[in-house]
């Protein structure tokens, strides 16, 4: 067993054992964590058994799953996708610990429940970042929508059945759209080898020899089914309800994780299948990915509420993973790669502490807070810190990757990256905005103060009644030290990252330069 398989198995495993602790929050919580812990530690044998200078694919296992239709169970995992799986494992024992200081789980909801669907969704999620059968991939993209819909369904906002509802439509038509083309593909092989196959490195070989126009409609569909799961704009409209509505842990996987294997998808799929498609289309993907950072920025600037400010952030910074993918440059896709995991680190870091934010004062409106600093100045440093990460604030993770993007898509498309520019100096208006508004100032509020109340004192509005607010404890130090450690680390010396994308990018680039 190869330890990608290990780290699918695992999750699913603690999942059913933690489905079964119904009575018992407090063990299925110990459970669900010492699982999703032992899932990222075997990640660090993952990586240091991968070789960036080796085969394109590693760690490679597959079985028979439909042969007559040359259909595998086929995992493998380049440099990309190891660096999203290995987010994927520290974000899933975050959201875990952090259940009860982030969450609160509706009346009559089990721990159990939740914590077993958030384990499904770690497991779902690996597997698709490691599927090598594009029909297998296929199957996992569409069933990865099921725990999320019920996360969100289940344990959301008020409105939770209309944002859930809405996210499912809107994958699962995307996903749809994908298979038709992916059986255009399976077609293709079946012509030109005699026989049908979804085997990604075959298909890579086969279809990228075909006419520029059989590309491009294959390429659309496998395009749109990505572009939904970004979100690319004007593809977007799902995410911030569902982000809104989702509680914090689930939209730290949501907006940190899943929104990834649109971007994933570019790489692994759109680029080296289709080159041609590719290239003829990229404008068109470029005007989209500017229109994304330039909307985000604007949109973020004028959110009241803190969840679907940080889900337009998300756009705007999906704008510019997309700039870098598309521009062609090996350096702007390579400031993509590692933006797909600083985004990953600096939005998970904001949302749980925005639900840190939220649980002491009761509401997501940002006019409700003012002067929490005085308050609590832990809790204000941390948003600092990820609000810095988030605007790519030289010295923390962000910035490099920005920074990447930028030079690299400038050498070939100076006007989108002027205008992609724009967005960087919003970013700072508007991160800025939100951290001056919720920390700074006079405390103000009925979300900081009660009545007669002063510093120190706070009122769930909804509650009408005043409770003390605390800083931070231990465990909210510990939840939140590790994402602080890694956006400063990563911000000085993001080397090991960069030596393990930089690999996989170069294949994916010349698979791209060597098409017709």
């Amino acid at each position: 067993m190869t330890w990608v398989l290990a780290t699918i198995l695992l999750p699913l495993v603690g999942a059913a054992v933690v489905a079964g602790m119904k009575k018992n929050d407090r063990l299925a919580t110990l459970t669900a964590l010492v699982v999703s812990l032992l899932t990222f530690l075997l990640v660090i044998p993952m990586w240091a058994s991968y070789s960036p200078t080796g085969d394109r694919i590693q760690q490679k296992s597959s079985m028979d799953w439909i042969p007559n239709f040359g259909i595998h169970i086929s995992f493998g995992i380049d440099g990309i996708a190891l660096v999203m799986i290995a987010v994927i494992g520290l974000l899933v024992p975050i959201v875990v610990g952090a259940l009860g200081l982030t969450d609160k789980l509706p009346a009559g909801r089990s721990a159990g429940g939740f914590l077993s669907l958030i384990l499904v969704q770690e497991a779902l999620t690996i597997a698709v970042f490691a599927a090598t059968d594009v029909f297998l991939f296929y199957v996992l993209f569409e069933i990865m929508l099921i725990p999320m819909y019920f996360l969100i369904g289940g344990y959301g906002g008020a409105n939770r059945q209309y944002a859930a509802v809405k996210f499912f439509l809107y994958s699962f038509l995307g996903g749809l759209i994908m298979l038709a083309s992916a059986i255009g593909a399976y077609s293709l092989a079946s012509d030109k080898l005699g026989k049908g196959t979804f085997d990604w490195e075959t298909l890579v070989t086969v279809v990228r020899d075909a006419p520029t126009g059989t590309q491009i409609w294959l390429f659309l569909g496998f395009f749109l089914a990505f572009a939904i799961k970004a979100p690319l704009v004007p593809f977007h409209t799902w995410l911030p309800d569902a982000a809104g509505q989702a509680p914090i842990g689930v939209a730290v996987l949501l907006v940190g994780v899943l929104d990834k294997v649109g971007t994933f998808g570019f790489l692994r799929y759109c680029l080296p299948m289709f080159p041609e498609a590719s290239k003829e289309l990229a404008p068109w993907v470029l005007v989209l990915a500017v229109a994304g950072v330039l909307y985000g920025s604007i949109l973020a600037a004028g959110q009241r509420d803190m969840k679907r400010f940080i889900a337009y952030v998300s756009i705007a910074h999906f704008g510019f993973i997309a700039l870098g993918i598309f521009t062609f440059n090996e350096q702007a896709m390579v400031g993509s790669v590692s933006y797909m995991l600083n985004h990953s680190l600096a939005t998970g870091m904001l949302i749980v502490v925005v639900g840190l934010i939220v649980m002491r004062g009761g509401s997501t409106r940002i006019s409700d807070y003012g002067g929490m600093a005085k308050v609590t100045p832990l809790l204000g440093g941390m948003l600092l810190i990820a609000g810095l990460s988030t605007l790519s604030l030289p010295g923390t993770n962000s910035f490099i990757s920005e920074f990447l993007v930028l030079l690299g898509s400038f050498v070939d498309y100076p006007v989108y990256t002027i205008i992609a520019t724009v967005g960087m100096v919003l970013a700072a208006a508007y991160v800025l905005w939100l951290y001056q508004r919720v920390m700074q100032g006079p405390v103000r509020g009925d979300a900081l103060i009660g009545a007669g109340g002063g510093p120190g004192t706070a009122m769930a509005p909804e509650l009408g009644a005043t409770k003390a607010i605390k800083d931070l404890g231990g465990k909210e130090i510990a939840i939140l030290a590790p994402m602080v450690v890694l956006i400063i680390a990563l911000g000085f010396y993001p080397k090991p990252v960069l030596d393990t994308i930089t690999p996989s990018v170069q294949a994916t680039m010349s698979s791209v330069q060597g098409g017709k």
